[in-house]
């Protein structure tokens, strides 16, 4: 074997442990498949006396980025700090140093990607992101690669584990959304602040990455449209198990001949379908290509070996490309300017539940007001008496969601209505 390729570590936290633990317990499998060894040179550390989740020698860690990003001997910088402040400076710095750059940090990819390419391209290096997206899952490699081939119709998946777990519970034991957050965090499952997670913007930040890939134009995180699930209860749950659906919070990606249209939110998925069987902490992305068909990638999305899973297999690529002087042969491919559909533009099918004064006459009203808007009714259910009152539940018919919000402007207005309780999005079946 010739001599080790050293590596530079931003960041010894969660994902950059796990990455030194992958390194250790596989390095001697991990340098007969490069024909070289890795080697960390260097670790870049905020507080050098803190206690650590995996032991390291205290001669690597430093507080000072530029004994990293100022070393010849350093081909590859791996950014496991997360931010975007100080990572997108250092790794811009490493860029212009000649240095192979592999990251975790998808709030980066999402805001910045394309200033982030084009510097890796001037200066014709690597910028590896495989873990930005699904934990150990792959799937950029495949959308970039292996799928490249094809027209990518549609990415639809489950992206965010937290979301997913919370939801699996609810659905599980009947508990609802509070109490079931403060057990994920608890567990660990979720941030003590699960804003990120728990209103879709974690979710959107990866939408905007692999819709970016799968219909090669630049998206970035505020093109996404995005809603939460805490608002989500046990008796939509229970109402949509009996319609035959479960509820997810999905990330879609879709392209028609009016553009773009990326968006997060929960939303019913047949219970036939892959998706609605996803569980607990896991993550699944289903892919449509005009060649290929229907593909779906399924595993753990998160957490400290499967996220650095990902970076490893980065590292070993980058790796390689160093060893046959290929560096920077992976370009962008964000070579369109693709239109972003408005959100009131997009089409599909909803569940509503509405609570209604019990008397004669309210159905038709409704139906009426659905009518004049261009909504079409494919099932209607009143589930249950809840004094004076009525809870209808209701599943549309395909329809553009602007006629879907102005219709239910106009129903707001009836005096028959007392409340629109929940609106969610039907997916998984016919998109055309």
């Amino acid at each position: 074997m010739s001599g080790s390729i050293n590596i530079g570590l931003l960041g010894l936290g969660t994902v950059g442990s796990g990455v030194v633990r992958i390194l250790e317990q596989n390095g001697t499998a991990i340098a007969q498949k490069l024909g070289q060894p890795l080697r960390i040179k260097r670790i870049l550390v905020r507080d050098l006396k803190r206690h650590r989740q995996v032991a390291v020698d205290p001669s690597l860690l430093t507080a000072d980025p530029e004994a990293i990003l100022d070393d010849p001997e350093i081909p590859i910088v791996v950014e496991v700090m997360g931010g975007t402040g100080a990572a997108r400076e250092y790794i811009l710095q490493a860029f212009s140093r000649g240095k192979n750059v592999v990251t975790a940090n998808k709030d980066l990819l999402a805001l910045y990607g394309k200033e982030l390419f084009d510097a890796a391209a001037v200066h014709g290096v690597d910028l590896l992101f495989e873990a930005s997206v699904g934990g150990g899952i792959p799937i950029i490699h495949p959308l970039k690669e292996c799928l490249a081939g094809n027209r990518i119709r549609q990415v639809m998946g489950i992206v965010n584990g937290t979301t997913n777990y919370i939801l699996t519970k609810m659905s599980r034991e009947k508990r609802d959304f509070a109490n079931v957050l403060h057990e994920a965090i608890t567990l660990g499952y979720a941030e003590a602040d699960p804003a990120a997670d728990i209103e879709g913007d974690d979710a959107a930040r990866k939408m905007a990455i692999l819709a970016s890939i799968a219909f090669s134009t630049r998206i970035t995180y505020p093109d996404v449209y995005r809603e939460g699930i805490s608002r989500i209860t046990v008796d939509d749950i229970n109402y949509a198990a009996d319609l035959g659906y479960a509820i997810k919070l999905l990330g879609l990606a879709r392209e028609d001949s009016e553009g773009i249209e990326v968006r997060v939110h929960p939303a019913l998925v047949p219970l036939n379908h892959p998706l609605a069987a996803v569980s607990d902490v896991f993550n699944a992305i289903f892919v449509e290509g005009d060649a290929v068909g229907e593909t779906m990638f399924y595993g753990r999305g998160a957490g400290s070996l499967p996220t650095a899973s990902a970076v490893v297999g980065d590292i070993m690529e980058a790796a390689r490309n160093i060893a046959h002087r290929t560096s920077g042969r992976i370009a962008c491919t964000c070579f369109y300017d693709k239109p972003i559909k408005p959100m009131g533009a997009t089409i599909t099918r909803y569940y509503l539940r509405l609570i209604v004064v019990d008397r004669p006459g309210v159905l038709a009203s409704i139906a009426g007001v659905f009518g004049d808007r261009e909504v079409g009714l494919a099932s209607v259910i009143q589930e249950r008496m809840l004094g004076e009152l009525a809870e209808l539940v209701l599943i549309t018919h395909r329809v553009r969601e602007q006629n879907l919000q102005d219709a239910l402007q106009m129903l707001a207005d009836l005096p028959v209505v007392k409340e629109i309780a929940c609106i969610l999005r039907v997916e998984g079946g016919e998109t055309r």
